[in-house]
């Protein structure tokens, strides 16, 4: 990349990150203890900030420094803080459906079959499918302390499904619940095995 088509490609992302932060360039440059002809001169691309400069601006906007001296045609930069806030708006309206899903078919088998016992597993059930959305973004955006948890939560919650519903029509089978400790063992193993690995892979 040429340096006046970096200094150029450098501004756009400063000037879009401050306006999307909404400050002035004033703003701006007072907290980087610069004029704002310096702010406004670089985001003409007329000047690049030195390196002490961009590692500032990438601590202030929450992006990385190569987020600031990359060309983005496609999206826009979205500072890590808000990535993170969208993601997990998406996971919690995720597990919201699971949720509402569970409610409208406690009321709807309430409403066509009221003598029907035990709709209370439509809630019950709910965790588990709960744990698999969590599993499966998890798993799309790498969040590995999220994916272990999600597993564990999956294991034990169909466990205890399975066990309930049983227990519901009159069987006891708590012993069910042995099978969940070498699934559990299974999953740290794989978990602690696969960032090991990933580790030597580097």
């Amino acid at each position: 990349m040429e340096t006046d088509t970096l200094a150029v490609t450098i501004g756009q992302n400063i000037m879009r990150l401050r306006r999307m932060a909404n400050m002035t360039q004033l703003e701006l440059a007072e907290k980087l203890n610069y004029s704002d002809k310096s702010v406004s001169k670089w985001e003409q691309g007329n000047g690049i900030p030195d390196v002490r400069i961009l590692v500032q601006l990438a601590e202030l906007f929450h992006v990385s420094v190569d987020d600031l001296v990359r060309e983005h045609t496609e999206k826009e930069i979205v500072p890590k803080n808000t990535r993170t806030l969208r993601r997990i708006i998406i996971i919690l309206c995720s597990v919201g459906l699971c949720w509402l899903v569970a409610v409208a078919l406690f009321v709807i088998i309430g409403i066509f079959a009221p003598g029907l016992k035990f709709t209370w597993l439509a809630f019950l059930y709910a965790v588990p499918a709960s744990a698999i959305v969590v599993l499966v973004f998890s798993c799309v955006w790498g969040y590995k302390a999220v994916r272990v948890i999600s597993v564990s939560v999956l294991i034990w919650t169909v466990l205890a499904c399975t066990y309930l519903t049983a227990y519901a029509f009159g069987q006891n089978i708590w012993l069910i619940f042995l099978i969940g400790i070498p699934l559990q063992v299974l999953a740290l193993f794989f978990f602690v095995w696969w960032k090991r690995a990933h580790f030597f892979r580097k």
